[in-house]
């Protein structure tokens, strides 16, 4: 009897702690997405934790309940924003055969510049951190950045060995391709105006990639 007891209180204590773990990640979320916000506005400098909650339509101490500092909530902020960049390249190659190394680059290609069209505040925090060196950007690198290009650049190196890309130092190109597919996207609404490109036209951004592709993985790549 008293057993019975024992797990139909248990069983009556799950809902609500379900509950509590489902508003505390709805909360965590809603600050994730306005600490984007704010700083790719602002940068980590400019950006209060105030400004930050207000943002999100939460109390102001609840940030150091569940981030600790503005410090803590920028490291996940940004540990976020790369895991979701690394979920879209690992998923525009998934059915692309490793024995298909260029049409594996070409897929690439394409998902940075929509991820840099549809997330572009990655790309304006590393711009702001750019601007300021120090700890931060140096996480950054450390972190996220350099394991990466690590990667790509050896990839990139096989790609011109294969005479699948642009002959050139690997390490320029790289960081070519990145500026051009990664840039142009996170500046649009400067490039907008300077220029009339729309890049919340797909046509646009599918051209954007379709130049890159030709200029630096052509088919018959020159010397």
């Amino acid at each position: 009897m008293n057993e019975s007891l024992e797990v139909t209180e248990t069983a009556a204590a799950e809902p609500p702690k379900r509950k509590k773990q489902q508003r505390s990640a709805v909360t965590q979320a809603r600050l994730l997405n306005a600490a984007s916000a704010a700083f790719a506005e602002s940068g980590f400098r400019g950006t209060s934790t105030r400004d930050i909650a207000d943002r999100a339509g939460v109390h102001h101490p609840l940030i150091t309940y569940h981030f600790k500092n503005k410090k803590m909530l920028w490291r996940a902020t940004l540990d976020r924003l790369f895991a979701e960049f690394g979920e879209s390249v690992d998923s525009a190659v998934e059915h692309v055969p490793v024995s298909e190394p260029r049409a594996r680059a070409v897929r690439l290609v394409r998902a940075y510049v929509e991820f840099a069209y549809a997330r572009p505040e990655l790309f304006r925090i590393i711009n702001h951190e750019s601007g300021h060196p120090g700890p931060r950007l140096d996480w950054i690198v450390e972190t996220h950045l350099r394991p990466a290009f690590g990667e790509y650049l050896a990839f990139l190196g096989a790609l011109q060995s294969a005479g699948l890309a642009r002959s050139g130092n690997p390490a320029l190109l790289l960081n070519m391709i990145r500026a051009m597919s990664s840039v142009l996207p996170a500046m649009g609404i400067e490039v907008n105006k300077t220029s009339g490109i729309d890049f919340n036209d797909a046509a646009t951004r599918d051209e954007l990639s379709r130049l890159i592709i030709d200029i630096f993985l052509p088919e018959s790549p020159p010397a």
